[in-house]
């Protein structure tokens, strides 16, 4: 017999299949349990560390970018004074804590601003090395660390310059909450800035200091312990293409206090491309954010439960097994001997015809045929026995008993319900990542416009169109967020373009507003506008890329994320979305209009959890708070995601019921149809062919289509048919008077 094929081996295979998802169902069922923190917060720590990663890693990117193409720009025109570069970096960027310009040759400071530069950390003789320029970070002598950005000023018949800006290691925009703190580490595992733990000298009372205290001595120790991990490489620390985050990342536990435990997340600064690094990057620097979590009792599911269920499936699985043994396997197997003992003659004892089903049809051809060996029938007279239940109703009735278990699984068992314990820190975490979001957004647009501005201070009166095409291509090549730039005087005209075409152009002149959204055709356009200085009416204009609002937006652990306007219509998106459409759901409508009234000086970010087609919902919206000249935009980002697709108690335990009940289904349908395809249907081919033979069809060849018990069922009937046909042939001849051979065996 073969080995994969026949009536044994998927009935044995259906056999191990089920006890081994009854086991999977007792353990799996019995010992769903829930730690006092919860896997949920856990991984939303691990989330927001990695939104802190990303931010600065874009910012430190940002001011290198910024700094670097400054002095391009500047170098590209006429020679300037270093305190007139200084006065119109400063008036444009407002992210330097200091900057100066010194004389690389001699070492001489021209020009400075801000606070004191360490510049005797800058090797001068070492800047035409390769990476002289990079970013470096310098510790000062009250301890803080700074990061040095330096640029290139180079003008003919002038002495080289080097221009120097520090700034600080913190982070831009990020919304702590309360009771959360973020530092970020060094390669060393030591702490280099923290925001969200005071100093000791802040706080009024001994408790108060006890806690700072504590918390400082844990954040130290989340430090070390995630510069360790960090050093790995991200496709050893962790499976490829999981969680989004391109870096290496994870969570921590510390130690427990007052009902509370310390929980961390952490993330290396990692590129915006797998496997392309950054200035950033370079630094090899890690985040860590750590949060105190109110503990809940330690729950775990009913191990009975499992027990029932998985007695449940052995009970409907030895049932399924005893049918397909005693009506198909069996019957078969008895029809192969009978087969088997009339092609070696043995004609004496009638044929065992089975019951019922294609068995007991074959075994009635069988026993006819048996006469006409012996010739006590004639062809075509047709036995007594009648016709059951075939095969397939048979695989039917299986089915049927192993969707009973399966289906109740899939629909009824173990259904989250209103009981569903929400953890309070996963609201938070969705309100605060959510307002971090949408800071990021804002300045993503706050950049784009002091790009301009730098842009719009290199161009005067005099600044003829082909130098304008010259700035514009090369801060197009630097920016990628730009869809189209362009120079438009006051009568509506572009006297200079790169990129695209532009789309809010009309022929009018430049727009008032520093950043405004054109909503006039099929997608939004979203401009920025600089005045040019010393010309009256022109500014450069900028066309933002619709996608560079989209890839902002693309974060793990968040769900689904719109920017929408102050009409309540949708900008941006992380998914599919059509332009201006209205948000479809009331309770976000109301989220993002309560998240829009002023508490206080400024309105500040919610959030909510409510019930939705029996589902827990986690939503939040931020609209945008802080200066810039996004500010009068007036949108909000608002998000949303189903609590189901975290790792709560409650539907953990509702999804590996799931899972039991898919893996039964799959299981039958596995082994079920290989029963179809290897036993049944040949089984009913050959139960009608045995009967035409029985009728007295001589002429067709009975082929086997596998090396199976039907399989050898239709050789013997193939044997069977050549030497009834033999006998024939004898008969015949006979009849013609004529002498014949004896008879022979094919």
């Amino acid at each position: 017999m073969s080995l994969l094929g026949g009536i044994r081996p998927p009935i044995t295979v259906l056999s191990v299949l089920l006890l081994a998802l009854a086991g999977f169902t007792a353990l799996s069922l019995g010992s769903v349990r829930e730690d006092r923190l919860p896997a949920a917060v856990l991984t939303s720590q691990q989330h927001f560390a990695e939104d802190g990663a990303i931010a600065l890693r874009a910012s430190l990117d940002e001011s290198v970018t910024d700094l670097g193409r400054a002095g391009a720009l500047f170098s590209a025109g006429k020679p300037v004074s270093p305190d007139a570069v200084l006065d119109k970096i400063g008036s444009v960027y407002q992210k330097w804590r200091g900057t100066a310009v010194v004389e690389i040759g001699s070492g001489r400071l021209l020009a400075a601003r801000g606070e004191n530069l360490p510049l005797t950390a800058i090797d001068r003789t070492r800047l035409a090395d390769e990476g002289g320029l990079a970013p470096r970070m310098v510790k000062l002598a009250n301890g803080e660390t700074r990061l040095l950005t330096l640029s290139l000023l180079s003008w003919a018949d002038r002495p080289q310059q080097l221009l120097v800006a520090s700034s600080s290691l913190r982070f831009p925009g990020i919304s702590l909450g309360n009771f959360r703190s973020i530092a970020v580490v060094g390669s060393d595992g030591k702490v280099l800035s923290n925001d969200g733990i005071p100093e000791p000298e802040m706080v009024l009372t001994d408790l108060q200091r006890a806690d700072v205290k504590r918390d400082t001595k844990q954040l130290d120790s989340f430090a070390r312990t995630a510069a360790k991990r960090t050093a790995a490489n991200p496709l050893t620390a962790k499976e490829p293409g999981s969680g989004g985050f391109l870096g290496v990342s994870g969570s921590l536990t510390g130690g427990e206090w007052g009902g509370e435990r310390a929980a961390a997340g952490y993330a290396r600064l990692a590129g915006p491309e797998p496997g392309v690094g950054t200035s950033a990057t370079s630094l090899e620097l890690t985040v860590v954010a750590m949060v105190n979590v109110a503990q809940n009792p330690a729950r775990t599911s009913d191990a009975f439960a499992g027990l029932v269920l998985a007695g449940a499936l052995l009970l409907v699985g030895a049932l399924v097994v005893a049918l397909l043994v005693g009506t198909v396997q069996r019957p078969l197997i008895a029809l192969f001997l009978e087969s088997r003992r009339l092609t070696r003659g043995d004609l004496t004892r009638p044929v065992s015809v089975p019951r019922g089903g294609e068995a007991a049809r074959i075994g009635t051809a069988l026993e006819r045929l048996r006469g006409q060996l012996l010739e006590d029938a004639a062809p075509g007279s047709r036995g007594t026995r009648g016709r059951r239940g075939g095969a397939r109703v048979l695989l039917a009735l299986c089915g049927v008993l192993l969707l009973a278990w399966c289906v109740p699984l899939g629909l009824l068992v173990n259904r989250a319900g209103a009981d569903v314990v929400v953890p309070q820190q996963l609201v938070n975490d969705q309100r605060e990542r959510t307002d971090t979001l949408n800071d990021r957004i804002r300045r993503a647009l706050n950049e784009g416009q002091a790009d301009l501005l730098s842009v719009a201070s290199l161009m005067a009166d005099d600044t003829t169109p082909q130098h304008m095409t010259s700035v514009l291509e090369h801060t197009a090549r630097e920016h990628l967020r730009y869809a189209s730039l362009y120079v438009l005087d006051s009568t509506g005209k572009v006297l200079a373009q790169a990129g695209g075409t532009p789309q809010a152009a009309g022929g009018k002149g430049p727009r008032k507003e520093p950043i405004a959204l054109h909503d006039g055709g099929k997608e939004p356009v979203v401009i920025a506008t600089a005045r040019v200085p010393g010309r009256d009416g022109t500014a450069v204009v900028g066309e933002f890329r619709i996608d560079f609002l989209n890839s902002l937006l693309r974060r793990p652990g968040l769900g689904e994320i719109r920017v929408v306007d102050s009409q309540h219509r949708i900008i941006a998106s992380n998914s599919g979305y059509r332009a201006f459409e209205k948000l479809d759901d009331e309770r976000l409508d109301a989220l993002v209009a309560g998240s829009a009234l002023k508490v206080g000086m400024s309105p500040r970010p919610g959030s909510i959890l409510y019930r939705s087609g029996g589902d827990h919902v986690i939503a939040a919206a931020a609209p945008f708070v802080g200066g810039g000249a996004a500010k009068p935009m007036d949108w909000t980002v608002v998000s949303w995601q189903s609590a189901k697709g975290l790792a709560i108690h409650e539907y953990s335990l509702q999804n590996r019921t799931v899972l039991a009940g898919l893996l039964g289904l799959a299981v039958g349908a596995a082994c079920l149809g290989w029963l179809q395809i290897i036993v049944v249907a040949p089984l009913r081919e050959l139960a009608r062919r045995a009967e035409a033979l029985a009728d007295g069809d001589r002429r067709t060849v009975l082929y086997p289509r596998h090396h199976d018990e039907v399989g050898a069922v239709t050789r013997s009937l193939e044997i069977i048919r050549q030497q009834l046909q033999q006998r024939q042939q004898q008969q015949r001849k006979q009849a013609d008077g004529r002498p014949s051979a004896p008879a022979g065996r094919n």
